[in-house]
């Protein structure tokens, strides 16, 4: 039986947390959000894209940096209302020239930055 975005299970503002990792390392990578729109779309292109929440528009992620995520692998949660999509990566994923948009950790109580921007 073909998917339908529309048997998944939206927020109040027609909204789905979409996970963002790495489909070789198993790193996340960061955390945005899908409209069932955004669903289609990267199931259809597989290009990874977002519903930007401040701009109210379709982000496709690398369209204007050139750090492309590729879809390899959609899932669904159990419950269907949070997405995991393994990418391949190119080059940060963070609009702050991370890897990763988790680089910083609670450690006794402190942030402790455990990842630099990218070179280059």
């Amino acid at each position: 039986m073909p998917f339908d975005p529309a048997t998944l299970s939206y927020d109040a503002n027609g909204l789905i947390p979409a996970i963002a990792q790495d489909h070789e390392t198993g790193e996340v990578l960061m955390l945005a959000w899908m409209n069932a729109e955004a669903v289609a779309r990267t199931l259809q292109t597989g290009r990874v894209t977002y519903w930007s929440r401040s701009r109210q528009a379709f982000w496709i992620k690398g369209e204007t940096s050139g750090h492309v995520q590729e879809m390899v692998e959609m899932r669904l949660d159990c419950d269907r209302d949070c997405l995991l999509v393994q990418v391949r990566q190119t080059g940060p994923a963070c609009h702050t020239n991370r890897r990763s948009c988790f680089y910083t950790a609670l450690r006794g109580g402190e942030e402790t930055e455990i990842m630099g921007p990218m070179e280059g």
